[in-house]
């Protein structure tokens, strides 16, 4: 019997994966609109005297705790990775504040604030946060407000706010502050409280990948026997009643027709939902729910994108300006990426993510767009109701928009798709794969109901 053929659309982790998984039992081909496959999985191959230097400017780090999935990828790929540094700075208006949370030093860089009112204030309302939102996740206590309405709410501090809480937030999910100020609040706690972010100690090892973190994406390419489209963008999906025929274009403008069993959606939900041709209902009120946020990320070697005191630099350092009227008005984060992946190189490396000024010319490496997913309250409420839209019309779907916009997010959405296909991630065989449950009666009701309460 002749095996089905699968599209996937999109190259980033979780069309790769799905890509890679599927072939045991399908033939699949893996589009991809960009020239290289990986998505946010980009490392940038630096000349230097010493040799080519590995720089990755998107996806970096990962620890085992919270990301199951990619480490056991990792293990089954024979990927090496090495401890991380993953240290926090802020320099606020040019460096009229800053500070670091490595330790005591770095805490209190600036000397002048070990007796500023200000900054005793936000060290206060750390650890009342902290300890409050322990408590409330403990005893099923979250109130459904939005991150912004229980600051206001609670009486916490502007300088807890805007020096601590949304830098960190911000560098994180790679978002504006006011963006993360409509972050629904029990889904950002869980997130702080899973990731250690709120514990002053025992927070995770985190880790990088040797070599890059292309190195597994080498390796799942090597292991695939697959047809790979690079430098196509899939134009439209057109569902029949025997199958998909999936209309691209090349970088040269010429147009292809392809005709495929079924389908693997790995695209962002924006793009997943305008390729397809008449999506039904259920598909543009859930993909329709999530928006993203494009963010500039340029690899560079330009050290006046740090903070201005050496003794504060970090691994993420987020700089901000504040406005006329003393709220954060610009904002950016700094990557050091020879601290982040213990490059040895005797030049410093950086990606800053939207630069509130230009890099030196000379010092640019490169210059690149990534597209974040913005989780407000409309994408969090969608997002448990996805797996409904799961094998209709031959059509599946995948990504990180599936849990919190990271690399573990998309790899997990893309092995409970293999498996819903019969197909079992290698690391899942001995436990039994999950497959998602089938839509059933009254599901339609059931959806509306949880869209509008």
């Amino acid at each position: 019997m002749d095996r089905q053929r699968i599209a996937v659309i999109g190259g980033g982790v979780a069309g790769l994966s799905a890509a890679w998984l599927l072939q045991r039992d399908y033939e699949v081909e893996l589009f991809e609109k960009n020239d290289y496959v990986g998505g946010h999985t980009h490392t940038i191959e630096v000349p230097s005297e010493a040799g080519s230097v590995p720089v990755d400017t998107g996806f970096i780090v990962y620890n085992n705790e919270n990301y199951p999935h990619l480490s056991a990828l990792f293990d089954h790929l024979g990927v090496a990775s090495r401890p991380s540094e993953m240290s926090f700075s802020a320099s606020i208006d040019s460096g009229a504040l800053e500070y670091a949370g490595t330790n005591l030093n770095t805490l209190f860089a600036q000397r002048r604030n070990l007796l500023a009112p200000v900054f005793h204030s936000m060290l206060r309302d750390v650890l009342r946060f902290n300890g409050q939102a322990k408590r409330m996740l403990a005893e099923g206590a979250v109130p459904a407000l939005t991150l912004g309405e229980f600051l206001i709410r609670q009486g916490f501090g502007n300088a807890f706010r805007d020096y601590y809480l949304l830098p960190m937030a911000a560098a994180i999910w790679s978002c504006p502050t006011s963006t993360m100020l409509a972050f629904p609040l029990e889904s950002f706690l869980r997130f702080f409280d899973n990731h250690g972010l709120m514990n002053l100690l025992e927070r995770p090892q985190w880790r990088t990948v040797e070599g890059g973190s292309h190195a597994y994406v080498k390796a799942m390419l090597a292991d695939f026997a697959g047809r790979v489209w690079t430098d196509r963008t899939v134009i439209r999906a057109i569902r029949g009643a025997d199958g998909v025929t999936v209309v691209s274009r090349d970088r040269t403008g010429a147009m292809a027709q392809q005709h495929f069993d079924q389908v693997v959606f790995a695209s962002h939900a924006d793009e997943t939902l305008a390729m397809l041709d008449g999506p039904a209902y259920w598909e543009r009120e859930l993909l329709g729910r999530f928006r993203y946020q494009e963010n500039r990320a340029i690899l560079h070697s330009d050290e006046q994108l740090m903070p201005r005191s050496r003794r504060v630099w970090a691994s993420w350092n987020y700089l901000a300006n504040r406005g006329t009227a003393g709220a954060i008005d610009g904002v950016s984060v700094t990557y050091w990426m020879n601290q982040l992946q213990g490059l040895n190189a005797p030049q410093q490396y950086f990606v800053s993510l939207n630069p509130l000024r230009e890099p030196n010319d000379e010092r640019v490496i490169a210059d690149m767009l990534y597209h974040h997913p913005v989780f407000d309250t409309g994408a969090m409420r969608a997002q448990p109701l996805l797996r409904h839209i799961q094998g209709r019309n031959r059509c599946w779907f995948c990504g990180s928009y599936f849990g919190y916009g990271f690399h573990e997010d998309a790899l997990r959405s893309s092995v409970e798709v293999a498996a819903a296909l019969g197909v079992a991630a290698p690391w899942l065989v001995d436990r039994g794969a999950k497959t998602m449950p089938a839509a059933g009666r009254g599901m339609w009701r059931q959806l509306q109901a949880a869209l509008t309460t």
